[in-house]
């Protein structure tokens, strides 16, 4: 009987061992050192929690943030948690030391003009030996917007073109994470107006994102490729309305606009009417939707009612 009961043990670790070395990332996380900048973000903190979940052990994380004391959870865990700062260049070199593969989450104001901030980042990182870098730019530029936001990612994304690294560049699309919001308004009001012509956009979670992120530093086959990270589907005011509807079981009124109505303030124009497939290519899974989103989040939307 004790005999049969260590057989049976010793079949299932190996088994998990053997599902461990196939996992995606196994090869990653055997070999290379991933630096996330700007770890502690809301992106950067859900891609740490992705290269976990992907095999990746701790101790092959440096995690480089302006407060690395918040991330203290991972420092116990073995992982490398350090002070980095773009408006600090000389802080660069210690805080990227020893890794092989980034991220650089692109940085918002405070640090100087951004591309320059950006330039700082990838110089210090291929002096520390950083062959792969994965940058988040921004989706509009796809259709060839050159205007407003997409200016610093642009100009970001000739400077990694140009550095002679491996880079992988992920153009994020809007966070959908923040229609949640929206929707418990559209669920109070009981209502969406339709405008007279609307731009659909393709939102995305952040979650999303950081698996896309994961994904392309965990697995081969990404070096110099551009991805659009999208959600699924174009998102307007009709598919919020919808998406309400089935998530909550309230029926959303959609009211045209009136005919000399202003047009409603929008984020951005047709250049973020994009979705791609990226996302399911690039996790293996399919990227949420927005309906998917709310069901996750019904409490918010309907006020726990």
């Amino acid at each position: 009987m004790a005999n049969s009961i260590r057989r049976t043990c010793i079949a299932a670790l190996l088994a998990f061992s053997a599902a461990l070395a196939l996992a995606p990332g196994a090869q990653a996380a055997t070999d290379d050192k991933i630096i996330v900048s700007g770890a502690s973000g809301q992106l950067g903190a859900l891609t740490v929690k992705e290269l976990l979940a992907r095999g990746v052990p701790a101790k092959n994380l440096i995690l480089v943030s302006r407060t690395p004391d918040s991330l203290a959870e991972y420092a116990k865990m073995g992982a490398a948690t350090r002070f980095g700062d773009f408006s600090k260049p000389e802080s660069l070199p210690a805080a990227y030391a020893g890794g092989t593969r980034m991220l650089l989450i692109s940085i918002g104001g405070g640090a100087g003009p951004r591309p320059a901030a950006h330039q700082r980042a990838i110089d210090a990182a291929i002096k520390a030996g950083v062959k792969q870098i994965a940058y988040t730019s921004w989706v509009a530029i796809s259709k060839g917007d050159t205007s407003g936001i997409s200016t610093d990612h642009v100009a970001t994304e000739e400077i990694l073109k140009k550095s002679g690294v491996a880079y992988t560049i992920l153009r994020n699309s809007i966070y959908m994470d923040g229609l949640v919001n929206q929707a418990a308004k559209v669920y109070s009001d009981g209502r969406v107006t339709l405008p007279a012509s609307e731009v659909k956009f393709g939102y995305v979670t952040r979650e999303d994102c950081a698996a896309a992120a994961a994904a392309v530093l965990t697995k081969p086959g990404h070096d110099n490729k551009i991805y659009d990270i999208t959600g699924p589907e174009l998102v307007g005011q009709r598919e919020i309305a919808d998406a309400v509807t089935a998530v909550t079981g309230k029926k959303i009124e959609v009211v045209p606009a009136a005919p000399n109505a202003p047009a409603p303030r929008s984020f951005g124009g047709p250049s973020l009417s994009v979705t791609s497939t990226a996302v399911a290519d690039l996790t293996g899974r399919p990227a949420q939707s927005l309906r998917t989103l709310l069901a996750a989040n019904k409490d918010k939307v309907t006020g726990g009612k």
